[in-house]
Parts: structure tokens; sequence; C-alpha cells
């Protein structure tokens, strides 16, 4: 929650100098924060908004742009809400106001998606369609696993009609619906900052981005520990196993071992922990780990050949029963 505010912060204080922006900004904010009423048989525009930077935003917008000055009224926090909501409503001239911004069409109709004009405008209005649609209904998570940049939307229509806008910036996003609430959605690392930075949240997308790459190192160190761990599970294991062998093996065969496998065999009992490599350094004279492992090979083949002819367990029967699979 206190990424989202930190987002919605920023963006509110964006300054946009071309009308055309500043509308396409202000009729994506009505569309996904409120849209029309019918109060006193008049048509009304409400938004619920809940940050007093963003009223002012809009409250100021809709003075210069339309010459309209809206009521707005404070419902405090309390249950589930955090934090106050602001109610902004326009109810005389609201027919007027939803016919210029948009979201009435020439038959009086209200607009089901976003006007055609928005989703089809230059590259910063479309980029103020998603930075309105974020300061009404967005939320950004931390990054990780489940990060996302989502939007909840009024309906399918809205929503397809984002990710269209997405599309013509060259983002890729989402629309998906759970439980008859539409939602578009971005997850991908570098689109999410992509969009941010699109949007005009600079400052969030350096914060973003430093977080996720702690995140990414912390989750690659801790892969690497992991895979480590493991690795020295199994070497440990396959050492115990081999130990476990050999002692069988000898004692099957008793003096019958030809000496360089008697040596090999004594080799690797005398140095437990050691691995394949480190026994051929221990050797005198030195060997490969593949003349070591041929020769503890040889001689636990040998072994159970004896074993089968004498009819009894072979090497294999001397591991100890709690032994992992290697």
């Amino acid at each position: 929650m206190a990424l989202t505010a930190d987002v919605k912060e920023e963006l509110a204080r964006v300054e946009v100098a071309k009308t055309s922006v500043r509308a396409a900004e202000l009729a994506t904010i009505l569309r996904f924060a409120g849209g029309l009423h019918i109060i006193s048989g008049r048509i009304a525009i409400e938004a619920e908004l809940d940050s007093p930077t963003l009223v002012r935003r809009v409250t100021r917008d809709l003075a210069e742009l339309y010459g309209v000055r809206p009521d707005v009224s404070v419902s405090a926090a309390g249950g589930v809400r955090r934090g106050n909501q602001y109610l902004v409503r326009v109810l005389e001239g609201g027919e007027t106001l939803a016919r210029q911004t948009g979201l009435l069409d020439a038959r009086r109709r209200p607009v089901r998606g976003l006007p055609n004009r928005l989703t089809t405008g230059s590259r910063d209005e479309v980029a103020a369609v998603w930075r309105g649609a974020f300061l009404a209904s967005g939320s950004l998570t931390d990054p990780g696993r489940s990060a996302a940049l989502e939007i909840t939307c009024p309906g399918n229509e809205t929503a397809m009609a984002l990710v269209g806008a997405a599309g013509r910036l060259g983002i890729a996003a989402k629309a998906r619906e759970v439980r008859g609430v539409h939602r578009v959605v971005v997850r991908d690392g570098e689109a999410i900052s992509a969009m941010l930075q699109v949007m005009g949240a600079s400052g969030t997308v350096r914060n973003w981005e430093e977080l996720r790459q702690r995140r990414e190192v912390r989750a690659t160190a801790n892969r690497l520990v992991n895979f480590d761990d493991a690795n020295l599970r199994r070497s440990a294991q396959a050492a115990v196993a081999a130990c476990a062998r050999v002692e069988r093996a000898m004692e099957l065969l008793g003096d019958d071992i030809p000496d360089h496998l008697k040596y090999a065999g004594e080799l690797r009992l005398a140095h437990r922990d050691a691995s394949l490599d480190e026994l051929g350094h221990h050797a005198d004279p030195p060997m490969t780990k593949d003349a070591v492992a041929g020769r503890i090979r040889r001689l636990l083949a040998m072994a159970d050949k004896r074993a089968a002819d004498l009819g009894v367990p072979g090497t294999e029967a001397s591991l100890p029963a709690d032994l992992d699979e290697v």
C-alpha cells in the first residue's frame, strides 16, 4: 500500500502543459473513479478519490479546462478504509461536462469503454490515460514473484481499451476478471518499470528498480546456497556409500585382493570425506581421480562376483538403511 501511495503522490504532481493531455487524464480519472449518476432528474458526474493532492489536481483541471467548480465532501477513515475518501461531484452542468469529456455520446448514451479519441490520441495523451487510470484505481505491489501493476476497471470495455492503450505504448498488459471484477495487469518487471516511466513516476521507478535488484540478488544467493548445500549433501552421501561398499568388499575378498586394488580401497577408507580428486592427491605416487575411481570400481565388481559365487549378500547390502538415493 505504501508503494502505491508513493506512486500516486508522484503522479498527482506531474506537471502537464498541453491541454489535450490534461483533458485525457481528467476524463480517464472521472471514468475510472466514479462515473455518471442521475440526481434529481439531472446527470451528475461523481468521482471517489483517495488523496487530497489528487483532489486538488482534479478540481483545478475542472475549473481551468471546463470552467466547472465541483462540490467536494470527505468521508473519514474507518472500517476497511485506512484513509479519508473524497467525493468530487459535478451536478450543475454535469451533462455538458459529460459530453465534453466523452463520457456521454452524441445520443446522450453513456460510453461503456473509453472515448475513442483518448485511446487513439498522441503518445502523450495515451500515457495520460494510463496515468489517470492509475491515479483513480491503480495499485503497485513490491517487486518479486507476484509483482504487478494493476488497474481495477469499471467493466470489460474499459479494461480492453486500457490494454489497447498499453499496446500503443509498446507495453504488454493483460485483462482478467476475478469474481466479477475486471482488472488490467502488467506483471513483467521490465514492463512495470517502463509503464511507471511513461506515466511520469520516474522517482518511483528508481526506488522500485533498486528494490527489485536487491531481491533478485538475494534470490540468486539463496538459490546458490541451496545448490551448494545439495551438492555437499550428495557428495557426503556418495562418500558414505562408497566407504560402506569398500569395507564389505575387503571383507569378502580377504587376502585375495590384488595389491593395487587393495591400496585404492585403503585410501578410500583412510580419507572418508575426501573427493575422488583429493584421494588421487593423497596417493603415493599421485593418481588421477579417474584412476582412483577405476580401481575402486574394479574392487567392488570383484567382491560382488565373489559374493554371487558364495551366495551371500554383495557390497550394496552394506549400505546404511537411512541413506538417501544418490
